[in-house]
């Protein structure tokens, strides 16, 4: 698997730098509030995954089946997410499912990505 995942803060230029790094047309990025799941078989870059899982967990839907089913097909994804962990914990249940579940998928997809970088201030830490 080629998966690449890229993580940070909000506004803080992940896809700008992912689309340097790599050579990337934009026409390759789907945003992931637009995005189908017939789409995520094909795309390029998902951005803005986080907000995925919050669409699918909404539905009541699961997220994880559905983005190890991806993964699977889409061997070449780049998966740009905010990080949602940090800070104080909400005192809204769901808000707390949603980052604890955020927070479980990201790790799972960074131990199968090749690459996970950190972008803070559009300058990309490597941390696998």
């Amino acid at each position: 698997m080629n998966m690449e995942l890229y993580i940070g803060g909000c506004a803080q230029g992940k896809l700008n730098y992912v689309l340097k790094q790599t050579g990337i047309g934009r026409d390759k990025v789907i945003d992931a509030a637009e995005i189908s799941e017939n789409e995520m078989e094909e795309v390029r870059v998902i951005n803005h995954f986080h907000m995925l899982i919050r669409s699918l967990l909404r539905q009541g839907k699961d997220p994880e089946d559905l983005i190890k089913a991806i993964t699977a097909k889409n061997r070449e994804l780049i998966i740009i997410s905010d990080e949602v962990g940090n800070g104080i914990v909400p005192m809204e249940a769901e808000e707390r499912e949603y980052r604890e579940r955020l927070g479980r998928i990201l790790c799972g997809l960074a131990e199968e990505a090749v690459k996970v970088e950190r972008i803070i201030c559009g300058i990309g830490q490597r941390i696998k």
